[in-house]
């Protein structure tokens, strides 16, 4: 089975179909690159699944781990290269309210850099993160 099936709408937007659950999601093109910017682009879904992916996988770890994680964010910043016209660098700005322990802060820190998503990303695309806790 496919996971998402994707239509082109029109004025440079695509409509996205998740086939398991139904739901949609509509991208358009960035402002400097011909578009509106009043959606997600495709590289910002590239971009903000690697902080999403973070933060689940994160989240898994602290059920597991028997801790809490709820309150997290992440800031995503994408920064592109022009020749060629691609994602040079992604920032992942991540932030933990509350208080955690040395064990679980290592267990945060190696989940940042092993996500399914930060591993699958080309090597010469830039992954900057940062981690704070107790804000």
């Amino acid at each position: 089975m496919a996971t998402s099936e994707t239509i082109y709408v029109g004025g440079l937007r695509t409509e996205m179909t998740h086939v398991q659950s139904g739901n949609t999601v509509i991208t358009d093109a960035p402002v400097d690159n011909q578009g509106k910017g009043e959606k997600f682009s495709p590289t910002d879904l590239v971009a903000s699944a690697l902080g999403s992916c973070m933060l689940t996988i994160m989240g898994i770890a602290a059920n597991e781990h028997k801790f809490s994680i709820d309150g997290a964010k992440a800031s995503i910043t994408k920064i592109m290269a022009s020749d060629p016209r691609r994602i040079a660098e992604i920032i992942v700005d991540l932030s933990f309210p509350g208080v955690y322990t040395d064990k679980q802060k290592r267990i945060i820190k190696v989940i940042s850099e092993t996500c399914p998503v930060a591993l699958s990303l080309h090597p010469d695309l830039k992954q900057t993160i940062s981690i704070k806790f107790g804000e």
